[in-house]
This record gives structure tokens, C-alpha cells and sequence, in this order.
């Protein structure tokens, strides 16, 4: 590797020609007016919305405040026997918590869907009386929070805690709905940077409630971030501008963990680089890799990227990391203040506004519309065992894979596998990712809905217009009814999947839907298909 820039604790070490965009960012002086929160960095287009969500540049300032009062919170729910935290939330709300967690094995239960059995399956007697939510929404109004917050408070009430008030811990926006609520039924309530936009917010009360209530050091994490901080505006080792560069130099990173401390960043990533980059028809296409050098990780198109705690910059002589393109190495705080800085300098340097999200809200429109007027009538071409075929020509799921193969066959093309299944129970159908990167030179993605339509879906609507998409959707064994909606869980599920095929279809994106009447059989017939292909 010829670069490595290290400071204030994370090292950026790269092979990748990036010496002229790193020498544009500095002549320019980028890092400076970054760092004094200049709103015109990104054109005058950008500055009216760039001026609100400058926030998370030095936002463990104001984040420190919240320490005390985690404290004592977590000191109570302790004292009442409740040492378990469920996070309802989406987006922004639930991933930077997702990789706090896993990094420091918190046991956090992330609910960031809307399959039944999946939120079910949190909803036993013995759990919910240990557990306190979070409740988590920038905006307050988020249709799978508020659904998740109702199945608690029915929960609740369904084993004998009437009074579940103080079970709930709100964070969210000032002014927003979710506040009013708190303040009425007197929870607990964190309010946050509403200058931070979600997928910027990990350092904020999006990421530090749930984990500090879950038992995370957050005050170690903020001082992490504090340090890398001051290296923002350095004229030598300046860590974040190279990796901004890095990530614009493709059309497409990789991402994986390195194995040496942190665990799920890419997830996180994914979210940051797809929906700050991925508009106007053009972007950087984040793909979260399973493991190092994983199918897929390389291309002539796409930048490797592993990401890790140690401090060493460079991977061990004989590993199975196999010299990636990029490697960035530091403590989980720093982290997370490099990537947001990254991708703020990527976007200044490709010509994106990093701040807005301008197709995110399509499929939301859709699915509102679908529950108010009912799901499209939609008849499958073919079935094939426990598997119907929607969107293909082929009889067999081998062929209508093949086809999706064949469509991807082509410059520019990626291939975006969205599965509405459960992730907890489903999770073998993720290994698709693999097998069709393995028999395609296109990148591929997976994404487990409706979590990606707040991540990777507004890529999917707002970068290159050249994905190729396999949709995964299932029957449902349990039902759960939400209080208070005329809809339960499955239909909202079956209304988000039929709305985002709705946004990709009107874009005329080839898109094939599988639909698995038995869910086990189903996964099972989608990869023995897939090993079949050549």
C-alpha cells in the first residue's frame, strides 16, 4: 500500500491513486470550512438544508450533557429489575446502536422491521418483564416506531403492567410528536441535536441512550471522537480527507470488518454512503461485505475497503484480507466522526448535496397509499415448489435467477437483493448475496426490509439508474394486530414491499419477486437454485 495518514487515533492506509483529489480538498480548504460549519461547501442548492445538519461536526460537546442523566436512568431501571433494552427505531435511529452493541456485545434487541414474527418473538412474558423500549424517531412519526411502540404497550398491559409508562424511554426531535407524547403519559424523554441528520446522528441521542441504558462506556466513545476532532483541520496526516477521497474514487466500495475489534460498521456505512451520495443520478454504491474477501469484494469498478480496532494500519503477512484497497483502522468514536467527515468530503467532491434525501419519502407515499386502498392485485407468472415468481419469464426460480444475471450483464449495473422477511429466523437467506456475486462481475447488495428504505433506498431511486433488483417476500405464520391502526403487521409489511416495487417499477428497473409460501422450503429452493447456475 503506498498511503497511510494516521491521527488522533485512526489510521487510513490505501493503494488507491486518490493524491489529487486529497491535494483539491486541502488547496481548497475543505477541512477548515468543514470544521467551522461553512453551509456553501456544497453549492447554493445545498446551503438552506447543509446550514441545519452541521451539528454532528463537534456534537460530543453537547452529548456529554447526557452522561449524568444516563446515568441515573440506567441506575433506576436497574433498582425496578430491568436490565434488557429493546430499541424501536429506523434508520439512523437503530444502526449506529446496532454496531455500538455488537462491537461491545451489548445484547441490545434491535427492532428495525416489520415482520411479525420477528417483534413476536420480543414480546414473551419473561422478557418484556425486564425490559425497557426506546422509543427512537428524529421526526416522531416514523410508521414502524409508532407501530413497534403500540405492540409494546399492548404487550405490557397483555402480562400485568398497566401502568408501562415508565417502561418507555422517547428519544426524538424537539417539537415533534413523539415528545408531546412523552410529556403527556410522563415518560422518559432524551431530546436531540435537531441540527444532526439521522444517518449523521451516532454520536448523538440516537446512538448514546440505548447503549449507555444498555451498559455501553459512551463516555469513552465521545472522547474518542473529541480526539480524532482535532485533526480535522490538519495540513499533514489528515486521515478523514484521504478516505473522503477514497470513497469518491469509484462507483463502488466494499466494505468489511477486518476482524480486530469493531463488528457491523459496514451496516452503518452503508446507510451514511448510500443516502448522503446516492441522488441526482449519480453516487458511490456501498455494498457490506459478509466477511474479508468476501464474493464480490473486488472489481475494476469498486474500492475494497476493511475496517477495524487495532491499531495497526496494515493487515498481518499471510492474511486473508489480501491487501484491500483501503484499510481503516481506530477506535469505534473515531469511527464514526472519520466516516461522516469522509462522506461530507466525497459528496464535496463528486458535486452532491450530502444532506438531503429527495426520493427517500417515494415508497412511504406508496405504502400510505396501498393501506388506504388495499394491496394491487398481482398474479405470479409461475410457481415453482414453495416459490412464486413475479416480474420473470422463466417457469423455474433458477431461471428467473439466471435472467436477473443476464439483466445485470452490462456496464454500470448493480444488483440489489431486498428480502421482507425476518432477519432473526430468515437469516440463511442472506448467503443469496454471495452465491449471485460469485457468478456475476456486477456488485451486489442485500438489504432486509423495510430497514433499507432508510438506508440504501434512496440510492435505489436517486443514484445511477442501472439496478437490477430481486425482491424476497414471504408468507406469514403468526399475525400481529397494532392498537389503534386497521392494519396489523403483516398487511404494513406486504403495503411497504408493494410500494417500493411501485418506485423501482415506475423507474422501469428490471425487478424479479419471489414470493415464498413456506418461508424454510422457499430459502432453501432460492439457493439450491442459485448453486445450480454456472
Amino acid at each position: 500500500m503506498g498511503k497511510m495518514e494516521a491521527a488522533g487515533g485512526l489510521a487510513v492506509t490505501t493503494g488507491v491513486d486518490v493524491n489529487a483529489d486529497v491535494d483539491r480538498l486541502r488547496a481548497e480548504g475543505v477541512p477548515a470550512r468543514l470544521a467551522a460549519k461553512d453551509a456553501t461547501l456544497w453549492g447554493p442548492d445545498a446551503a438552506e438544508e447543509a446550514a441545519i445538519r452541521l451539528g454532528w461536526v463537534d456534537t460530543f460537546v453537547t452529548s456529554k450533557e447526557l452522561l449524568a442523566p444516563l446515568a441515573k436512568l440506567r441506575a433506576e431501571l436497574n433498582e425496578q429489575g430491568i436490565d434488557h433494552i429493546a430499541l424501536a427505531g429506523m434508520g439512523g435511529s437503530s444502526l449506529a446502536p446496532e454496531v455500538i452493541s455488537r462491537t461491545l456485545d451489548l445484547g441490545i434487541s434491535i427492532l428495525d422491521t416489520t415482520d411479525p414474527g420477528q417483534i413476536v418473538a420480543e414480546l414473551g412474558e419473561a422478557s418484556l418483564r425486564r425490559t425497557a423500549v426506546v422509543v427512537s424517531s428524529k421526526s416522531g412519526s416514523t410508521v414502524e416506531t409508532d407501530s413497534q411502540r403500540r405492540a409494546f404497550e399492548a404487550a405490557f398491559k397483555g402480562v400485568g403492567i398497566e401502568d408501562s409508562t415508565k417502561r418507555f424511554v422517547f428519544v426524538t426531535d424537539p417539537g415533534s410528536a413523539l415528545e408531546a407524547l412523552a410529556k403527556e403519559q410522563g415518560s422518559h424523554l432524551f431530546l436531540a441535536d435537531a441540527n444532526v441528520g439521522g444517518r449523521y446522528s451516532a454520536l448523538t441521542a440516537f446512538g448514546l441512550v440505548p447503549t449507555a441504558l444498555a451498559g455501553a462506556d459512551v463516555a469513552e466513545l465521545i472522547e474518542q471522537a473529541e480526539a480524532f476532532a482535532a485533526t480535522i483541520e490538519n495540513d499533514g496526516d489528515n486521515p478523514a480527507v484521504v478516505l473522503g477521497a477514497v470513497i469518491a474514487a469509484k462507483p463502488t466500495i466494499t466494505i468489511a470488518d477486518d476482524g480486530t475489534g469493531v463488528v457491523g460498521l459496514g451496516d452503518w456505512a452503508e446507510q451514511l454512503i448510500a443516502e448522503s451520495l446516492g441522488k441526482d443520478g449519480k453516487g458511490t454504491l456501498p455494498v457490506v461485505l459478509e466477511e474479508p474477501a468476501a464474493a464480490g469484494a473486488r472489481g475494476s469498478d469498486r474500492v475494497y475497503a476493511t475496517v477495524g480496532g487495532s491499531s495497526t494500519g496494515l493487515p498481518a503477512s499471510g492474511s486473508q484480507l489480501a491487501m484491500p484497497d483501503v484499510v481503516v483502522n481506530g477506535p469505534l468514536g473515531a469511527q464514526f466522526l472519520a466516516w461522516e467527515l469522509a462522506t461530507a468530503y466525497a459528496g464535496y467532491l463528486i458535486g452532491i448535496d450530502p444532506f438531503n434525501q429527495p426520493n427517500v419519502t417515494e415508497s412511504k407515499e406508496n405504502t400510505n397509499r396501498i393501506l388506504a386502498d388495499g394491496l394491487p392485485e398481482e398474479r405470479p407468472h409461475a410457481v415453482d415448489g414453495a416459490v412464486e415468481i413475479y416480474g420473470s419469464h422463466a417457469d423455474t426460480v433458477a431461471g428467473a435467477l439466471g435472467e436477473v444475471l443476464t439483466n445485470a450483464d452490462r456496464e454500470d449495473a448493480y444488483i440489489a437483493v431486498l428480502a421482507y422477511l425476518d432477519r432473526i429466523d430468515d437469516a440463511s437467506v442472506a448467503a443469496l448475496r454471495a452465491e449471485l456475486a460469485d457468478r456475476t462481475g456486477a456488485p451486489v447488495t442485500w438489504g432486509w426490509g423495510p430497514r433499507f428504505l432508510h438506508s440504501t433506498g434512496q440510492f435505489h431511486k436517486g443514484g445511477r439508474q442501472t439496478g437490477v433488483f430481486v425482491q424476497i417476500t414471504g408468507e406469514v405464520g403468526e399475525d400481529l394486530v397494532i392498537p389503534g391502526r386497521d392494519y396489523t403487521f403483516a398487511g404494513l409489511q406486504a403495503a411497504q414491499a408493494a410500494g417500493d416495487r411501485q418506485a423501482l417499477e415506475s423507474r422501469e428497473r428490471p425487478l424479479v419477486r419471489f414470493h415464498l409460501t413456506n418461508r424454510k422450503h422457499g430459502i432453501n429452493q432460492l439457493l439450491h437454485a442459485v448453486r445450480e447456475l454456472s
